[in-house]
């Protein structure tokens, strides 16, 4: 099951590139030629898509080898760097669109040419990165990829920037505003630092070891409360994630009485219980025996009433 997520997580990687390069071409040839900073943006956009798709497909490549003896809790947290790397690019692509339109809005001398064709680019760089966002997007999940979320957001992103960019070229068309365009090419820029923002929330706070969700951490819990009397007590609960990777590990306390065999037998029903919920998990259970005087016990506890 692992190497089918990973050779679908591959191939929806090469198909982000492959669509952004298609892409940055039009966007690039159009945009020159119609002498607009907003079609341009949007073609600096989609050369930073294309650098941030040819990172998620190497960090998904190198995220799905075992591990060994360097990286003995294995490679997932690559997908995580890939995502900040990617979120920077983000970041350096906005201030550069806002640069470039503000000088633009500054000297005032904005022309833009071939309206119809610009309007054209832009509609199918919407379509296509919708559709491509889309299915990387349902891989990702599917998977639980960070680099290939992280790319997916990156494209969605696009598709409002090329709507509102297409939107302001018939807006120009119509009123002649010819300043609309730096205009939207900044808004294009505000668009693409919020998502910059969500992104490195997303990407790499996991880098800091942060915990599980709350709803993933309450599954664990459900499942050790589901075993009253063998599992008496249980604390030290540590989760964490690498790429898509879970690591759980946690201190069961057991009855006294329990023999090793028990104790193995419950910690592997436990580890198989939240494996089956929670995906792509390593866990680690520490057994303790109850002692004595603890009032945790069960009222027929043989060692409380010995």
């Amino acid at each position: 099951m692992t190497h089918v997520k990973q050779r679908e997580k591959t191939r929806a990687a090469l198909l982000s590139i492959l669509s952004n390069s298609i892409l940055i071409i039009l966007k690039l040839a159009v945009g020159i030629m119609m002498q607009s900073v907003s079609v341009i943006s949007e073609a600096v956009h989609s050369g930073l898509d294309l650098v941030a798709a040819i990172i998620a497909w190497f960090s998904i490549r190198e995220s799905g080898k075992q591990a060994d003896d360097e990286h003995r809790f294995g490679h997932g947290k690559i997908e995580n760097v890939a995502g900040t790397i990617e979120a920077l690019l983000i970041f350096g692509a906005a201030i550069y669109i806002i640069i470039e339109a503000s000088k633009k809005l500054i000297s005032g001398t904005v022309q833009v040419e071939a309206l119809g064709m610009g309007s054209a680019v832009m509609a199918v760089s919407a379509l296509a990165n919708y559709f491509v966002s889309r299915h990387l997007l349902n891989v990702a999940r599917r998977t639980d990829s960070v680099a290939l979320e992280a790319d997916a957001m990156h494209l969605r992103t696009d598709v409002y920037t090329s709507v509102g960019v297409l939107a302001g070229l018939i807006a120009i068309k119509f009123t002649g505003a010819h300043l609309l365009d730096p205009i939207v090419a900044i808004g294009v820029a505000l668009l693409i630092i919020k998502a910059a923002y969500d992104l490195t929330r997303k990407a790499f706070f996991n880098i800091l070891d942060i915990k599980l969700p709350d709803d993933e951490e309450q599954i664990i819990l459900d499942v050790l409360k589901g075993h009253p009397g063998e599992v008496l007590e249980f604390h030290k609960l540590r989760t964490r994630k690498s790429g898509h990777i879970r690591h759980i590990d946690m201190h069961l306390l057991v009855p006294k009485g329990c023999t090793v065999d028990e104790a193995h037998r419950l910690s592997h029903e436990i580890t198989r219980q939240i494996e089956q919920r929670l995906p792509d998990s390593q866990i680690l259970v520490h057994i303790e025996p109850c002692r004595e005087e603890c009032d945790c016990c069960p009222a027929d506890c043989p060692e409380k009433n010995s």
